[in-house]
């Protein structure tokens, strides 16, 4: 099986749908256990966090129907959420018919910061750009292998910022952290050219460490979405509409956003890397315009169909980190086949924009409960102690009847009780 596209699989069973997907990826034993079992012990647990008690799980499911730069993905997800994987493999399945998702990503660059104050802050800016070369040999140093394979510290830049303390001067050390995500890189090439920047500016640095708003490495998606699968010509203007309302409207922009990170984050999280630095990159460069914006555009073409694009920054890596430790994250990027950071972001950008997507296709139709709800019902059955085939039945009661409540859940479940 070469293909994401899978008719119907969500009706599969937990053990076919990991069937699937051994055969589309070419999964091995050990990687299917990791996936099945509980892969990580306490043990490893203690190794890589301090003061562990346990290991919490979420969900892990896989998103499908993605076709990125011609290349089919299955994309694992781990989330608690219901209908963001159901969502994302729909969006994605209407963008098939028009070729899928066009990505592409900048040069992977990070930038450190070294925090210093001085009493003449114009000077130092110009002492430290006079000395670009040397700081960059410097920061090389600490790491030759980084620098073997085409990456490592590639430019200096310097801004005077205005504080309650008066001014400070801040050096950008940029780097290129090729596969990784960078931070330990980064942040020992910031501490190591500290020294060197405060003899050359007689003053005093403070905080040395890596910007998680990284504008240099953005992450770009864009799909087409006819008319017709999305339902018709009022379904595109209603989303248009919506996102003119998250353009204009802060309150409806952080939620058109957090729709957003639903699909990019829990590709991270399945896959080892940061969530929290990659949200706070993405919300912050919504910001930077001076004013918080939605990350998304959407436009009609002259086919009357929907054009959807993202711009965001993903600092992610396939090499170091949980990445390489957690055993599940290892597994979760053979299903992937990402080969690269820069793959992998793109793939995440899809991901996206697949889920914002579908949420504004529901908002615009439906609304966003219809769906939402009938997923949420199910845990809400099993709270109020339903097992089995009652799962199912006590939430189709529910959702029929538009009470999706633990109370409800426990009278329907008492009811279908007595009737045996």
């Amino acid at each position: 099986m070469s293909t994401s596209r899978i008719p119907g699989f969500y009706k599969l069973s937990v053990q076919e749908r990991l069937s699937r997907v051994k055969d589309f990826a070419h999964l091995d034993d050990e990687s299917l256990k990791n996936i099945r079992k509980r892969a990580l012990s306490v043990e490893q647990a203690d190794r890589m966090i301090e003061n562990a008690i346990g290991i919490m799980e979420i969900p892990l499911g896989i998103a499908i129907n993605f076709l990125i730069n011609g290349k089919d993905y299955l994309i694992p997800m781990a989330t608690e959420e219901p209908s963001v994987i159901a969502a994302a493999s729909n969006a994605a399945k209407i963008a098939r018919d028009k070729g899928g998702f066009s990505v592409s990503t900048t040069e992977p660059l990070m930038i450190g910061q070294i925090q210093m104050m001085c009493e003449t802050p114009e000077e130092a800016k110009s002492a430290i750009l006079g000395a670009k070369e040397e700081i960059l040999m410097l920061a090389n140093e600490q790491n030759p292998t980084l620098v073997k394979f085409g990456g490592g510290a590639k430019d200096v830049e310097v801004r005077i910022i205005e504080t309650s303390m008066g001014k400070m001067v801040v050096t950008h050390l940029i780097v290129d952290c090729r596969d990784a995500m960078g931070a330990n890189a980064v942040n020992t090439m910031c501490e190591a050219v500290a020294p060197l920047i405060e003899k050359l500016t007689s003053g005093k640095v403070y905080l040395r460490i890596l910007s998680n708003l990284a504008v240099k490495r953005l992450a770009r998606a864009k799909a087409i979405f006819s008319k017709e699968a999305l339902g018709g010509e009022m379904v595109v203007d209603g989303i248009i509409i919506a996102q003119r309302f998250a353009e204009s409207d802060v309150y409806r922009a952080a939620t058109h956003n957090k729709g957003i990170m639903n699909g990019i984050s829990a590709v991270a999280l399945a896959t080892g890397n940061d969530s929290r630095a990659i949200e706070a990159s993405a919300h912050a460069y919504a910001s930077f315009s001076g004013r918080y914006r939605p990350l998304t555009t959407y436009e009609k073409n002259e086919d009357g169909d929907l054009v959807g694009a993202i711009e965001v920054p993903i600092a992610v890596g396939t090499v170091g980190g949980a990445t390489k430790v957690h055993p599940t994250a290892i597994a979760n990027m053979k299903i992937l086949g990402a080969k690269t950071a820069s793959e992998l972001a793109e793939v995440m950008a899809s991901a996206g924009l697949a889920q914002n997507l579908a949420a504004l296709k529901a908002l615009s139709t439906e609304g966003i409960q219809r769906g939402h709800m009938s997923l949420h019902a199910r845990n809400i059955a099993a709270m109020a102690g339903a097992t089995g085939d009652a799962i199912d039945e006590v939430a189709r009661i529910m959702v029929k009847e538009g009470k999706i409540r633990v109370d409800r859940a426990k009278e329907v479940l008492e009811e279908l009780s007595k009737r045996g």
